[in-house]
């Protein structure tokens, strides 16, 4: 029988074999992601030898063929045999998942990489793998190829001098494994080193391109993350000098910078032994709410507050304000895979205990500063109450079956989100062409009159006294604020599509702040596109030919015979296209291109839109004189 499942059919998959076979199960993805998580792996190993206390220095080198070499200066990994597996210690830890000296042992007190499969995972994944460990006076020396098997057993190969320690990784990953790329890219490695070196402060972290003439960078940050707080608030007003509290507690010891700014968003980052808890978790739980009890304490204490005032909310006490939560802890526990939510209960308590001391005393010490972020929170609380009678008025003005927009919104005919789509259209040009040119079954077009207010120097009582921003929120069905619900969204992907002009970027670029300040799990859950309208059409004979850009446009016509006639037009702008040319060329889903925006980083995305959309002038000049000669296909 076709169907029958037998006792033959259960596969036992062995040692690195079942990394190769499921990748994703260990990196995630073996995409560009997953590439440059091979990278963190081996880092991550050298940088616990420095949360130990025996590391002060890490080389990562991208060599030209893209294979990464990984150098620290710490102890150097054990070269004796391993009593449970009669291989070498390097071998082992190389091969064996699950084998490493963070389970509990006196390796490491704290520790990133607790799953102990990192080392073995990045030589299951690399076409070639090379260790170089030095130690007491002589280096060892392993290779592995095809997949992590052992070329032959750790010799020495060398004398060193006594004094030296350390290990050497390089490898370079397996391009039948990560199909996609295998070109690393510099500034998401530089990003997350200059992270870590932030996060253990006095580390120091040099990173080499030498695809790239030796490009190289170094970060050490003796202030730690009072230096990364200074980062995150270099293009805004800082309104007082950065808080700092520190402290310990049954071996878990909790970090907090925070520094308040003349903005309406907070920067709040927390992390857990060098991992980034995007999610959060019981340590940055702990500290909101000891932030907001305080500050309401204090605030009821000096009057500022009277008795009968409505509290602070956690909301109110964290506009403008920008805060890195470090948690050390021996045994952390994560929820998912991921690793991006701290879970251990114990940690909220220690968490809001160690902050309220420190913020407390600071605030009483420094009377001065805490009226001004008193002042702060309860403007913003003035704010937030505006915004609810704002939110309110586009509740009742807002119901799709009575108004329909006044007439603005095109809806689609499909009530199913999981396939209908939002195109957010410049101009009531351009949206009469999309609504004839759509197909009217999955596809809604809501044109854009003018721009749209500019939110990153607005609160959100302002933006919903904008109409544009009204129509939006009501189209989106979501709400916005407290009331907002990623699953009310009414469309599936939001599509923005405006002219490849200076006035169509700018128009992207005012819709993207608006979804990455009022709407950021919308863009998180990867609901949001940009139309990628063609540069140029080419034709000869009966053939057309749509294209995107010059590079397209010539790998086209290299294409083509010598003997060819063909004309090339610029495309006009997407209010001049015929309906039937819009469709065919940015909304047909079959032809189409989109481009998908995501916020893979996110303190590099908000560190762009401060800079782009803030107050301040010198930064955004810095940004479009540093990033002018990489700029493509403009029409001005």
């Amino acid at each position: 029988m076709p169907n029958e499942y037998s006792d033959n059919d259960i596969q036992v998959l062995e040692g690195l074999e079942a990394v190769r076979k499921r990748p994703g199960m260990y990196i995630g993805t073996t995409s560009e992601k997953g590439l440059h998580h091979l990278v963190w792996e081996i880092v991550d190993n050298a940088v616990d030898e420095a949360l130990a206390g025996f590391c002060d220095d890490i080389e990562v080198v991208i060599h030209k063929d893209n294979s990464v070499s990984v150098r620290d200066d710490g102890r150097g990994m054990p070269v004796g045999i391993n009593a449970k597996t009669g291989l070498s210690t390097i071998e082992t830890i190389f091969t064996v998942l699950h084998a490493g000296g963070k389970f509990g042992g006196g390796g490491y007190k704290v520790s990133g990489g607790l799953h102990g499969v990192g080392a073995s995972v990045v030589n299951a994944l690399s076409s070639w793998l090379e260790v170089r460990v030095y130690r007491e006076g002589e280096v060892h020396y392993q290779r592995f190829e095809n997949g992590g098997n052992p070329v032959a057993p750790m010799r020495v190969t060398e004398k060193c001098a006594k004094e030296r320690t350390g290990t050497t990784v390089t490898f370079k990953a397996d391009p039948t494994i990560f199909k996609e790329t295998i070109e690393y890219n510099y500034e998401t490695l530089a990003n997350r080193l200059r992270e870590l070196a932030f996060l253990n402060k006095g580390l120091r972290i040099m990173l080499i391109d030498e695809r790239n003439d030796g490009k190289s960078e170094t970060f050490c940050y003796n202030g730690g993350i009072i230096e990364y707080v200074a980062m995150l608030n270099k293009n805004k007003q800082p309104l007082h000098d950065i808080i700092y509290v520190n402290g310990e507690e049954n071996g878990i010891s909790i970090e907090v910078a925070m520094q308040y700014n003349d903005s309406y968003n907070s920067s709040i980052y927390s992390f857990t032994n060098n991992i980034n808890t995007y999610e959060g978790g019981t340590h940055e739980d702990g500290v909101k709410f000891a932030l907001t009890k305080i500050i309401n304490s204090y605030a009821k204490k000096v009057k500022m507050l009277k008795d009968n005032d409505e509290s602070l909310t956690g909301d109110d006490c964290r506009e403008g304000l920008a805060m890195i939560i470090s948690c050390k802890h021996p045994d952390p526990q994560f929820e998912g895979q991921t690793k991006t939510k701290l879970g251990n209960s114990e940690v909220r308590k220690i968490a809001s205990d160690v902050f309220s001391e420190g913020f407390e005393r600071y605030l009483m010490e420094n009377p001065t500063v805490a009226k001004s972020i008193i002042e702060k929170c309860m403007t913003a609380s003035r704010a937030r109450l505006a915004a609810k009678k704002a939110r309110e008025m586009t509740r009742r003005k807002g119901d799709l079956d009575v108004t329909n927009f006044f007439g603005k919104l095109a809806d689609c005919k499909s009530k199913d989100a999981s396939v209908s789509e939002l195109f957010l259209v410049e101009g009531d040009s351009a949206g009469g062409s999309a609504i004839k040119g759509r197909d009217s079954m999955t596809q809604a077009i809501l044109p854009l009159r003018g721009k749209i207010l500019n939110v990153e120097k607005a609160r959100l009582d302002r933006a919903l006294s904008n109409e544009e921003i009204r129509t939006i929120i009501t189209a989106f069905g979501t709400g916005i604020g407290e009331d907002f619900h990623l699953d009310k969204l009414r469309y599936n992907k939001i599509i923005i599509m405006t002219d490849a002009d200076v006035d169509g970027s700018h128009i992207r670029v005012l819709l993207l702040t608006l979804f990455y300040r009022f709407f950021k799990p919308i863009v998180e859950a990867g609901h949001v596109y940009a139309a990628q309208p063609p540069l140029f059409v080419i034709k000869h004979g009966k053939t057309i030919k749509y294209v995107l850009n010059e590079e397209e446009r010539d790998e086209y016509l290299a294409t083509l015979s010598q003997n060819t006639k063909y004309d090339i037009a610029r495309m006009k702008g997407l209010g001049e296209m015929n309906p039937e040319e819009l469709n065919e060329t940015t909304m047909d889903i079959n032809k189409r291109v989109l481009r998908q925006i995501t916020v893979d980083d996110a303190i590099a995305a908000d560190d762009i839109f401060t800079k782009l959309m803030g107050e301040e002038v010198e930064p955004r000049r810095e940004f479009i004189a540093t990033n002018a000669l990489f700029a493509e296909n403009l029409d001005i």
